[in-house]
């Protein structure tokens, strides 16, 4: 079964058509990571960081800026985001 993944570079967006395999390889989610590497790395995460009213993924300025200073910058407690990003990644295997 394909999965479909919409992500923003800070170039163009693309459109990712992943595997099931694809996704179960997909990174450990840290808070340390920046916007670049998550969208890249684990593409379903951008649909429940919209969610959250975070839109950094489709935003150039923002991919540089780590996860961490992303929910600062929108009232987020870290911590419990990525926990739940990782049970979602970890749902998907």
């Amino acid at each position: 079964m394909m999965k479909v993944a919409v992500f923003a570079t800070a170039k163009k967006q693309k459109v990712l058509k992943l595997t099931a395999r694809e996704i179960k390889m997909a990174k450990k989610i840290t808070k340390k990571m920046t916007f670049a590497e998550l969208t890249e790395s684990n593409p379903e995460a951008v649909e429940k960081l919209l969610r959250k009213g975070m839109h950094c993924g489709g935003c150039p300025m923002a991919m540089m800026e780590t996860l961490e200073q992303g929910c600062d910058a929108h009232g987020i407690n870290p911590e419990e985001l990525v926990k739940k990003l990782n049970e979602k990644r970890k749902s998907k295997k």
